[in-house]
């Protein structure tokens, strides 16, 4: 049972904001750290990604682990009230998700998710985010799409 009213519940959950967050503030801190300069949230692109660096033609989609369920990871949880919306809203965000980076492989972009927990270590996230600026293999770079 939920502490709150649907009406309450509504409210909290539409104020959890899709820009700026903690997790893509520090991503952009970082590269401009390491000497990289971005634009940021563009609305012409498919699912206007965090990051995108239009000479690169690369995107960087900063992914929060709960609402875009990273796989094996702590953080995806699913509630025990209302399970059927919430596996609904889950499976809609991912399908989502996926569409979007299929859409900007066929504009000729290359697409990196960085996960919320990734951007806890900064040095890892900093090798991992040069490589894909460098067109390396990223590690751990399951979420890399080239065409």
């Amino acid at each position: 049972m939920d502490v709150f009213s649907a009406d309450e519940r509504s409210r909290i959950m539409g104020r959890i904001g899709g820009k700026n967050t903690r997790p893509e503030l520090r991503v952009r801190k970082l590269l401009h750290a390491l000497g990289y300069r971005f634009r940021i949230h563009r609305k012409d692109l498919p699912g206007t990604p965090d990051v995108v660096f239009p000479g690169r033609r690369a995107v960087i989609f900063v992914h929060g682990c709960f609402w875009h369920r990273h796989e094996g990871c702590p953080r995806a949880t699913t509630p025990a009230t209302n399970r059927d919306f919430w596996e609904r809203k889950f499976r809609s965000n991912t399908k989502r998700d996926a569409e979007r980076i299929e859409q900007l492989g066929r504009l000729g972009y290359r697409c990196l998710v960085v996960w919320e927990c990734e951007t806890k270590n900064l040095e890892r996230l900093a090798e991992r985010l040069t490589a894909f600026l460098r067109r390396e293999d990223v590690p751990d770079g399951q979420t890399l799409r080239r065409r």
